[in-house]
């Protein structure tokens, strides 16, 4: 049975599986994309600033990080202004930090949410599939496979379907997750390192 036909078999539940599958793709590329960007510009500047502070060119340090996105050159702007030492500093960084963070956690509720949800919105397929079927054995009298076939087969794929988003968003998820809190680790140990220079 090619996709199509089995697209069309599992019911009208298939639409919003395939637009919570589109959206998992998508949100994967974004963030995938993004991480990728971010790993890029905080490895790049984060050796070439600290290279600067020892050389004592604290204004091009600074100038390097105007080049970069917001989430990456906040902390380190700040960690660079930590020369004129101010009151609260430690806790403007950590919000900072904690701002680039939950910038970096964007999006990933969508997988998460799909994650949790794909299983049920299946099920609500299998329920109308088999209620379909009852209706086919009233409508006709009789019953038999012949007569629920086509109920029982739009059950049983929308139940997979649901369990195949569901799979591919919790992989998904769980794989940003891991990598975030990796990349915001060594991220955070390099803007420390900075600070620690200064």
């Amino acid at each position: 049975m090619k996709i199509i036909e089995l697209f069309q078999t599992g019911g009208f539940i298939m639409y919003p599986l395939l637009l919570c599958s589109l959206l998992v793709w998508a949100v994967a590329f974004e963030k995938w994309r993004f991480f990728k960007l971010f790993t890029e510009q905080y490895q790049g500047i984060g050796q070439k600033i600290l290279d600067l502070i020892q050389d004592g060119k604290f204004n091009e340090a600074k100038g390097l990080c105007h080049g970069v996105h917001p989430l990456v050159a906040r902390p380190f702007q700040l960690a660079l202004n930590s020369r004129e030492k101010h009151k609260n500093q430690d806790s403007a960084l950590d919000r900072r930090l904690l701002e680039t963070q939950l910038g970096l956690k964007r999006l990933l509720w969508i997988l998460g949410t799909i994650g949790t949800s794909a299983p049920f919105i299946g099920l609500f397929g299998t329920v109308v599939g088999i209620i379909r079927s009852f209706e086919s054995i009233a409508q006709t009298g009789k019953s038999g496979f012949a007569v629920v076939a086509a109920g029982i087969a739009e059950a049983l794929i929308a139940t997979a379907s649901g369990i195949i988003v569901a799979v591919m968003a919790v992989v998904l998820y769980n794989y940003f997750q891991t990598r975030l809190s990796h990349m915001f680790q060594e991220y955070r140990i390099k803007v420390l390192d900075i600070l620690d220079e200064l």
